[in-house]
């Protein structure tokens, strides 16, 4: 049987595997309140704008609140020979309203429509993985406040390089994440333009009003090229590329958390909340979590990388591959989704082993930089002299096997006789981190300052 909303020109119907191949309802149908949401506002237009009776456009916008209580309530019944939401929710339609439901097609395609939808679904979830990083920044924030003077090592190659506070390092995801959700609102800016009466390719001949559907969905204005719209999908491509860089960020503090999380590290202990146990070694926590926020940004990657192999050879303007913009996008956004909502948690409760912190930002003669700056600002030697000299008195300290504090001053004018006792001021963690007074730079101070700068911008 062919498919009576485009079949009048074919007279048998598609094969199983064709329609195998070209159903999308099984993916799009997340699409029904933006879908219904356009179409309303098309309906509005038109009568305004006289195409059709005001009579019409009232049984339409009663059929169509109708059709989305019922998907809402998960009472209507989706056809696979249907094909898209869209040619759901208009043969629904047209059973409930009869020949008023026919004249709503008019001056539009499914090529606009489903630009429309597509625009508004991702608009949608900008804001809603927008407020998502929002709250993991406010969890992060609270917890700096927290740990603001806490002392832990800070690495370069994974090894022990200077030491930081662990408020510092929490605060440098918050860094990131606000550069996530400028992202995203660049993206959601460029995308607000309403592709809806476009048409096919070519916009129409009727006397519509683009400006009236446009500002009843939100966006900013009509786009400008009937061409373009229809057949634009950078701003999903955009979106994920957002949601990618995203992922990354909660990918590398995610193998943060696995690596302080072993017994080895032990810096931090993940609650039971998000982690399991062995299903043989009975003394196994296992960080999955953070292990499955660390693997799942390949799935959101795949997903832009995808989108831009499908649109990569395609001319101007919609082709058929377009269906396949929409499954891999749903996947990588509610993916980031659960990650943001996983990494929210756990930053929430998660305990860190202060003492463990501490002993290890010492290790690896951490300070050894402090001792450099210390010849450079009292002895007026040069950096590169400096470091020189604090080379020699590290290998001393090895040497002995001791810690650079441990060192006598004796030990350390055989380096450098011009050395003064001034010199174990600058020694051990708490005063490393201390002296770290430039802007942004770890010492306490520093990190309460920025503690209540993100406070006043996230209201936390």
């Amino acid at each position: 049987m062919s498919n009576r909303m485009w079949g009048g020109r074919f007279k048998a119907g598609p094969d199983a595997i064709m329609e195998e191949i070209n159903a999308s309802i099984g993916y799009d149908k997340r699409f029904f309140r933006e879908d219904i949401a356009g179409s309303i506002a098309h309906a509005n237009m038109l009568a305004k704008t006289a195409i059709i009776s005001e009579e019409d456009r009232d049984a339409i916008v009663q059929g169509l609140a109708d059709l989305r209580d019922e998907i809402e309530h998960n009472t209507f019944n989706f056809s696979r020979a249907l094909e898209d939401i869209h040619m759901n929710i208009e043969s629904a339609l047209s059973e409930r309203v009869g020949k008023a439901a026919a004249r709503l097609h008019t001056a539009r395609s499914r090529n606009d429509q489903v630009a429309t939808d597509f625009r508004l679904y991702v608009r949608n979830t900008i804001d809603l993985l927008m407020e998502q990083i929002g709250d993991l920044q406010r969890a992060l924030v609270k917890r700096a406040q927290e740990e603001y003077a806490s002392v832990m090592p800070g690495f370069t190659h994974l090894q022990t390089a200077q030491p930081v506070t662990l408020g510092h390092h929490l605060l440098a995801y918050v860094e990131m994440l606000s550069r996530d959700y400028h992202r995203f609102m660049d993206a959601r800016a460029r995308l607000n333009v309403c592709p809806l009466g476009a048409a096919a390719l070519a916009g129409t001949s009727f006397p519509i009003d683009r400006d009236m559907t446009a500002q009843e969905l939100g966006f900013d204005r009509p786009a400008s090229n009937s061409l373009d719209a229809v057949s634009d999908r950078d701003f999903v491509i955009e979106t994920l590329s957002a949601a990618s860089i995203c992922a990354m960020h909660l990918s590398r503090f995610a193998e943060e958390l696995v690596i302080w999380s072993t017994p080895q590290f032990g810096f931090v202990s993940l609650s039971d909340k998000f982690s399991t146990g062995s299903s043989i070694m009975p003394q196994k926590r296992n960080p999955d979590a953070a292990e499955l926020i660390r693997a799942k940004i390949g799935r959101i990657f795949g997903a832009q990388v995808a989108m831009t192999m499908v649109m990569k050879g395609l001319p101007l303007t919609y082709s058929k591959d377009m269906q396949e913009d929409k499954e891999g996008a749903f996947d990588a956004f509610d993916t980031l989704s659960l990650s943001l909502a996983a990494m929210t948690g756990m930053v929430g409760d998660m305990v860190f082993d202060r003492d463990k912190m501490a002993a290890a930002a010492g290790a690896g003669f951490s300070t050894a930089t402090d001792i450099a700056d210390f010849l450079v600002r009292t002895l007026n030697m040069p950096f590169r002299n400096a470091h020189h000299a604090t080379g020699a008195i590290v290998a001393l300290a090895e040497k002995n096997n001791c810690t650079l504090e441990q060192l006598t001053l004796e030990q350390m004018q055989s380096v450098e006789p011009k050395i003064t006792k001034d010199i174990f001021a600058v020694l051990g963690v708490e005063n490393s981190v201390q002296s770290r007074t430039s802007f942004g730079g770890t010492a306490p101070d520093n990190v309460m300052a920025q503690v209540n700068h993100w406070q006043a911008i996230l209201g936390a």
